[in-house]
């Protein structure tokens, strides 16, 4: 019997693409959509509903799916906002997308795995964790916060063999843009810095790499024997990388602001 795989937020982008790539590679692959109806038809594919704002929901997802061997963890919501306008709301929905719901989730399929002795789970986690970036606060610490919590629990369940990994893109080019909440008043003083941070990041995002590349990633996480505890893939990940490990912390902080056009 094909091991199942369970893939959120896979009708577009990142999920469709490695839903894709893991049923090419043999497995049965149930992905997630809020609403099923509207997903696209893709051969091999079965959908199930999954709204991470609710808590019912995900309970009814992970009965429904039954016996998983991987998660992918690649729903979410994009952020962007000044971090003194960010409204409390919009944050308790941001962290409940991007950490709470992902970690609600993976609790309800780890006994299962833990009981077989084999599982995988991958956060698709970014580079912005590694690299946070000024008005990007608040996606920035979702995703510093579900590769901590994989990082954290890899050694509680690897002994039972289930892996635990986050997979950092950089810069994607999915249309990620355009749908991605932004929180800065027009009279904002931190407007026009606001803007010029997000129209760079646009710009390059529009010529990142694609989500097949990162689906690449994710499959090869997946059948690893022993996954690494974080795959980056894109914006010259190897090179920023190993910047992040030689040069001060400061250093690396005002390049990382200078790229995307601020003076500091």
């Amino acid at each position: 019997m094909a091991p199942t795989a369970l893939v959120t937020g896979a009708s577009s982008g990142i999920g469709k693409a490695t839903a894709t790539a893991l049923r090419d590679r043999g497995f049965r692959v149930i992905g997630t959509s809020r609403n099923p109806a509207t997903a696209p038809e893709v051969n091999g594919i079965e959908w199930l509903a999954l709204d991470l704002e609710s808590r019912e929901s995900i309970v009814a997802c992970a009965q429904a799916a039954g016996t998983v061997d991987v998660l992918v963890n690649n729903a979410g919501e994009s952020q962007s906002g000044a971090f003194e306008e960010l409204p409390l709301d919009a944050l308790d929905r941001l962290f409940q997308l991007n950490v709470l719901g992902p970690v609600q989730l993976t609790q309800l399929v780890l006994p299962g795995m833990r009981e077989r002795g084999h599982g995988r789970v991958v956060m698709v986690g970014s580079m912005i964790a590694s690299f946070p970036l000024p008005y990007r606060s608040s996606y920035a610490a979702t995703k510093a916060a579900i590769r901590a919590f994989a990082t954290a629990a890899r050694p509680e369940l690897s002994p039972h063999g289930v892996w635990l990994t986050t997979v950092e893109p950089g810069s994607i080019n999915t249309g990620i843009s355009q749908r991605r909440t932004k929180y800065v008043a027009d009279d904002s003083p931190f407007r026009a810095e606001c803007d010029t941070v997000i129209d760079v990041l646009d710009a390059k995002e529009s010529r990142g790499i694609s989500a097949e590349a990162v689906a690449e990633t994710i499959v090869a996480a997946v059948e690893e024997d022993e996954p690494r505890s974080l795959y980056a893939r894109g914006s010259m990940a190897p090179a920023v990388f190993a910047l992040r490990r030689l040069a001060p912390r400061g250093v690396v902080e005002r390049i990382t602001s200078r790229m995307f056009g601020l003076k500091r």
